[in-house]
């Protein structure tokens, strides 16, 4: 597969914090960028500040507003879709590397805005599944091919319905990426 260049992340407007806002149901907090649109132009993820303007930490670079994205996140983590992706880092090399490749990317990234002192990243990288918002956020910021699990992700919520709508038509599918199917799996746990 060849890697996606992501769409570029674009200052935040008014209309942009407004719309977020409708979003989340409350003022959104430290948005220094839009990070992805969906192909409507609806704000999808926006970059945060590593520190909110009171002073707390917030380590989430990238935080999934669009409310279709989180409810499909919601419903993957719920069908169970993270004890399978789980099992899967720990048993292939390749997986895991990219894991820790992600993790080590988004600190960078992070900390060139503002160094917390943490070593702690988002979506239980480097070692756990812990957040599919988190994942599906960093890969819809990033593009294909920098954070696999987060790809995965996507490509899921494609195949519920959201491709063309809140994600982008060219998405790698699920059998482009060559994943398994992880309701089934989930299933069997």
């Amino acid at each position: 597969m060849t890697d996606q260049p992501a769409t570029p992340q674009t200052e935040v407007s008014q209309a942009d914090l407004d719309a977020v806002e409708a979003q989340l149901g409350r003022p959104p907090r430290g948005v220094l960028a839009v990070a992805y649109r969906s192909p409507d132009g609806t704000p999808g993820v926006v970059k945060t500040a590593p520190r909110l303007e009171d002073g707390t930490p917030f380590p989430t670079l990238y935080y999934l507003t669009d409310p279709r994205l989180t409810a499909e996140a919601s419903r993957q983590e719920s069908a169970g879709v993270m004890r399978p992706m789980q099992a899967r880092l720990a048993t292939d090399a390749e997986l895991a590397a990219n894991y820790r490749d992600a993790h080590e990317k988004y600190l960078r990234d992070r900390n060139a805005i503002e160094d917390l002192g943490t070593d702690f990243s988002g979506g239980g990288m480097p070692e756990r599944v812990k957040c599919l918002h988190v994942l599906m956020a960093y890969a819809l910021a990033e593009g294909p091919g920098v954070v696999r699990l987060g790809d995965e992700s996507v490509a899921l919520a494609c195949e519920a319905g959201l491709r063309g709508t809140a994600l982008p038509s060219d998405w790698p599918t699920t059998e482009e990426l060559g994943m398994p199917d992880y309701y089934a799996l989930a299933s069997e746990s």
